[in-house]
């Protein structure tokens, strides 16, 4: 039967389209709709007037606005809701920004083990994926360095003492990062990386595992949503870790 047959499923949708501004959530809406069988009313509200004459009509603040069988259904999430579907709440914590920066760092490190040594096996692969993480987190924190060192303030116990290290930490941890991508100037390197590395540790775990406090991590930034906790425990480790090989390696202890 075809879906725009009689029992076809059937939707009316408000939206702004104006010459100077299409709603985003409005072209989400309609293709929600479609993924899940609708059929859809599309209704356009074209001029300003139109669209605030709607909202007081329907005691509504925003378009969208969705309607199925008669029942105004709402707003983007609101619809995202009614089909099951997973809504993020405000001021919701997530790890995605993490994973996101970690997996492209491992894949960015595959993908120069492979063109440098043609093999994605190699001890190379694993040194460019964690400089590579670093040099990646560094990014976030250096797009709004205040807001950084705003919320590292909360758990760094450096950074309490010495207010201006929450500002010069992004510059440090990017310039060790891109120092052992290139494997060059260790002697600056490595003892940045330690440092930084063994501070964050020491001040990540007392917050978290001995004080028990409920923070964000401001380890991607200073809009994060990212929880305090073992991910940013885990950068500071890396960074350790990393400081170490790379010592090792300058002094000749380790030979590859």
């Amino acid at each position: 039967m075809s879906d725009r047959g009689p029992s076809a499923k059937k939707a009316t949708v408000y939206r702004m389209v104006m010459p100077e501004h299409v709603c985003p959530y409005g072209l989400k809406t309609v293709d929600l709709l479609k993924r899940e069988g609708f059929e859809i009313e599309d209704h356009h509200l074209e001029t300003r007037e139109e669209t605030d004459a709607f909202k007081e009509k329907h005691g509504v603040k925003t378009t969208p606005q969705t309607f199925i069988g008669g029942e105004r259904i709402g707003g983007y999430d609101d619809l995202r809701e009614h089909f099951g579907k997973s809504v993020k709440k405000e001021d919701e914590t997530s790890y995605q920004p993490v994973i996101a920066i970690f997996g492209v760092a491992f894949l960015l490190g595959l993908a120069i083990s492979w063109y440098v040594f043609d093999t994605i096996f190699t001890v190379q692969a694993v040194e460019w994926f964690v400089s590579l993480s670093m040099a990646l987190l560094a990014i976030q924190k250096l797009q709004d360095v205040r807001s950084f060192s705003t919320m590292f303030l909360n758990y760094d116990l450096l950074a309490r003492r010495w207010v201006r290290y929450g500002f010069i930490y992004p510059f440090g941890e990017a310039l060790a990062g891109i120092l052992m991508v290139a494997h060059a100037l260790p002697i600056v390197s490595v003892p940045v990386s330690l440092f930084i590395g063994t501070v964050g540790a020491v001040s990540v775990f007392k917050a978290v595992y001995v004080d028990k406090r409920e923070l964000k991590c401001a380890c991607v930034g200073g809009g994060s949503n990212v929880p305090l906790g073992f991910v940013s425990l885990t950068e500071n480790l890396f960074m350790i870790g990393m400081g170490l090989w790379m010592g090792a390696k300058a002094l000749g202890w380790i030979v590859l």
